[in-house]
This record gives structure tokens, C-alpha cells and sequence, in this order.
């Protein structure tokens, strides 16, 4: 091969090489733009998901929305937002009021032994019986008087407005309704929040003649229609004048009937003994 022609091989490979190392740093260089325009993405994406669960967290859940809209009071209620719930014959003297909240597991052990007794005497037109229904257990209070949902569950509200609209349908639907949710067979352990569940609501109701088959009284759990009336009525619980604040509390004319230790009795005779005293009284 002659010098000439070794020397234009050479300038051809070096030609080559350059539109190669050229061609190389442009797919670098898009290489770089598209790592760069992923990485913008990427973080619009982490900011915008942070964002969205920033807004999400500061959403009212339902039941604080609920509390702002206007209540739907049961039938067989009075008072403001139909918090005054009384049953029993209106020749009867006296009232017993009684605080509960759905979920206490010691106001399940107070029906399932005191409850019956309490029956007989409304029955009897002894007294008249005020329920107050708090949902503490829940986890909820008030601030600034706004009610906020605590993060323990969601089942006493919903119990309570399941026994609005058990209310709704007649002040003996909601006594053996209350009875059927605190009896041995159906009331769940305080850590278990089964009565968020609206089919297991309408199970238990299924259990009380009254409300076995009762499509309003279904469509009303389903639907929330007493929602707006649980929180009315748990507020009402809060700001009671009573001094109560745990369940479940009895009281006959401003006064507390507690038996030897100090709390609600929780036996029929204890039970009898305090509330003839306080009849007496």
C-alpha cells in the first residue's frame, strides 16, 4: 500500500471515530434530559402525593361533616335536635336518667342484669326512664365546641343512630333493641369495633319483632338518617349538667344512685335498694 493511500485511511478512521464520539454525546445528552425530566416528574408526583394526602388528612371524616348538617330527630323525641329521649308512662312521679355509650362493655353487664328489673318498673309506671347516650369510647370530644372523631372507631355512633331510627319505629323498638345490643350475644369486646358494621346492626334487629323486616327502619341505618342526630345526642352526653362522665351513670333529681363502691350498682338488689331510696327521697 502506498503512503498516500495508508496515510487517507487513517483520516477516514479518524473521521469515523469523531462523527462516533459525536453521535455518542448527543445520546448523552438526551440520555441526561430524560434522567433530568424524570427526576421532575418524579418529585412533582411525590409532592403532588404528599399534597393530596396533606388535603386528605385535614378532610372532616363523615361524622364531623354530619355534625354540621341538620338533624333528622327520630319520632318519640323532644327537646332541641331531639336529645331528650324518655319512655314510660307519663303518670309516673319520677325520672331515672341513664348514661351509656354503646360500646361499654360494663353497660353491657349492667343490662344484662339490671336491665330486666329496669324494665319491669317503667312497665310498672315506677318512673319514667331518660336515656343520654355518649360515644367516648369511640375516642370523641368536643374542642372549641366542634366535635371531633377520635381514632378508636366509629361503632357507638353508628349504634347510636341505629337506635334513632329504632326510636323512630317506637319507644318499645328502642328499649329491646338497647337490650338486644348489650346482650351476651351480641355485644362485642370494647377492642372490637363491630358496630360500625351496618349489616351487623340490622342482624341484631332482625332479633327484635318489631324491627325483623323493616325496610324503613333498614333504609335508615343504611342511609345515616340519624347520623347527625348520634353526634346531637353525644354532645348532649359532653355538656350534660349531671357531672357524668363515664357509663353507665344513674341519676334521680340531679342526684347520682351509686351503689357500695361508689359506681352505678350492678346487681337487681343493690339496683332496687338504691332506686326506692332515691323514690322516697
Amino acid at each position: 500500500m502506498s503512503k498516500r493511500n495508508s496515510q487517507a485511511a487513517k483520516t477516514a478512521a479518524r473521521e469515523r471515530l469523531r462523527q462516533e464520539r459525536e453521535r455518542q454525546a448527543k445520546r448523552d445528552k438526551v440520555k441526561r434530559q430524560v434522567v433530568v425530566a424524570c427526576s421532575i416528574v418524579g418529585v412533582l408526583a411525590v409532592a403532588g402525593g404528599i399534597g393530596y394526602a396533606v388535603v386528605q388528612a385535614n378532610k372532616p371524616s363523615h361524622w364531623e361533616s354530619v355534625a354540621d348538617d341538620k338533624v333528622v330527630a327520630p319520632a318519640n323525641t323532644s327537646g332541641k335536635d331531639g336529645t331528650t329521649v324518655t319512655v314510660g308512662k307519663s303518670s309516673a312521679k319520677k325520672t331515672l336518667k341513664i348514661y351509656e355509650d354503646p360500646r361499654c362493655p360494663v353497660c353491657a353487664a349492667f343490662e344484662q342484669t339490671v336491665g330486666p328489673t329496669v324494665d319491669k318498673d317503667i312497665e310498672a309506671g315506677k318512673y319514667k326512664l331518660q336515656f343520654i347516650g355518649g360515644t367516648f369510647l369511640d375516642g370523641d370530644t368536643e374542642k372549641d365546641g366542634k366535635f371531633e372523631t377520635g381514632s378508636h372507631g366509629e361503632g357507638s355512633k353508628n349504634a347510636m343512630s341505629a337506635l334513632g331510627a329504632a326510636l323512630n319505629v317506637s319507644p318499645e323498638a328502642f328499649l329491646d333493641f338497647k337490650t338486644a345490643l348489650y346482650s351476651a350475644k351480641w355485644h362485642p369486646s370494647e377492642s372490637d369495633d363491630k358496630f360500625k358494621d351496618d349489616d351487623y346492626l340490622i342482624e341484631i334487629a332482625d332479633s327484635v319483632p318489631a324491627l325483623k323486616g323493616n325496610a324503613k327502619f333498614r333504609d335508615a341505618v343504611e342511609k345515616g338518617t340519624y347520623d347527625a342526630w348520634a353526634v346531637a345526642m353525644s354532645q348532649t352526653f359532653n355538656n350534660n349538667k349531671d357531672g357524668v362522665t363515664g357509663t353507665p351513670s344513674l341519676v334521680m333529681d340531679g342526684k347520682k344512685l351509686t351503689g357500695a363502691d361508689g359506681n352505678a350498682p350492678m346487681t337487681a338488689d343493690e339496683f332496687g335498694k338504691v332506686v326506692d331510696a332515691a323514690l322516697k327521697a
